[in-house]
């Protein structure tokens, strides 16, 4: 695996892949090709600040499609070799845009090439453009490429794309952006056990609450149960429980189609196929039981497909 380092830390001198990269889509994708296709004599490097700059700017939740141990995976067979996250703060936003290219990127991580894409903006109030970042580089000798937005018959590619689909539920049309399926993971934790008194038992999931997650809703799923490499049939309900506890907050819980295991302290992946119904109140425990059962025979059918 990559390392997930500081700038501090990091191998230089470097070829940087500059920006926030969510989702990685292809048109991320084409920015980091440009420092890892072609030898610029520097150790192909993302670079993304940490935690998001609207956050501490601004105090806006920004929940990630992808949190920063999720894209070492996802970045080493692109061909980067380290992941250097910028710790973003008041002092760190204060910096010009020329302090910030001389200080952190010419400096700290001896950039030899840069690679961004057209929107991007950097620096106090993000007055620095591309045409900042050219102009100075020129000036010590780095290569800059700056990569055009990449767009399809929707418009731009954007992570914000991925997550309007996901809101709504569309995983197919999330799998398309992203160019692979959206998954996440967390840490199975001991519930109420209600699910085994009506014959349905649950696997209750403790997710980062820094992770972008689906509209509400009942899914087909598979799931994965730690390390291993098998892709369980799953029925996953994301929400509330409107039946149980109206006031309760919003829960992933999944339960494992055909299969009988104890989960609780068990890492569990889980990769959402497709939605089958919004969350439902039902009269009683009874009529919730027996559509689960329909949810589960409909998440059978649809991962068979």
């Amino acid at each position: 695996m990559i390392p997930l380092c500081s700038p501090q830390q990091a191998r230089t001198p470097s070829a940087l892949a500059l920006g926030s990269f969510d989702g990685l889509h292809a048109g991320h994708r084409r920015v980091i090709d440009a420092v890892c296709q072609e030898p610029h004599g520097g150790v192909p490097t993302v670079v993304s600040f940490w935690p998001h700059p609207r956050e501490v700017l601004h105090g806006e939740a920004r929940l990630r499609l992808d949190l920063p141990e999720e894209k070492l995976s996802l970045l080493q067979p692109l061909g980067i070799e380290q992941l250097v996250l910028v710790p973003f703060d008041q002092d760190l936003a204060r910096l010009s845009a020329e302090e910030f290219v001389r200080t952190m990127l010419l400096e700290t991580l001896q950039a030899r090439h840069i690679a961004v894409g057209a929107n991007f903006r950097f620096g106090r109030g993000r007055l620095g453009t591309t045409e900042t970042l050219q102009t100075l580089c020129r000036q010590s000798g780095a290569q800059v490429t700056v990569l055009p937005i990449l767009e399809d018959a929707s418009g731009a590619m954007s992570s914000s794309r991925i997550r309007a689909a996901l809101s709504e539920g569309d995983l197919a049309m999330a799998q398309q952006l992203l160019g692979r399926p959206y998954r996440f993971s967390g840490t199975v934790v001991q519930g109420r056990g209600l699910g085994h008194t009506i014959g349905w038992p649950t696997a209750n999931l403790q997710v980062d609450g820094r992770k972008f997650l689906p509209g509400l809703g009942v899914y087909a799923a598979w799931a994965q149960v730690g390390d291993e490499d098998v892709h369980l049939p799953a029925v996953m309900n994301l929400g509330p429980q409107p039946t149980v506890d109206p006031n309760s907050p919003s829960a992933v819980e999944v339960h494992l189609l055909d299969t009988n295991r104890e989960l609780v302290g068990q890492r569990l992946t889980v990769e959402p196929v497709q939605r089958l119904r919004g969350q439902q109140r039902f009269s009683g425990l009874e009529e919730l039981s027996a559509q689960i059962g329909r949810d589960a025979q409909m998440a059978r059918t649809t991962l068979r497909a």
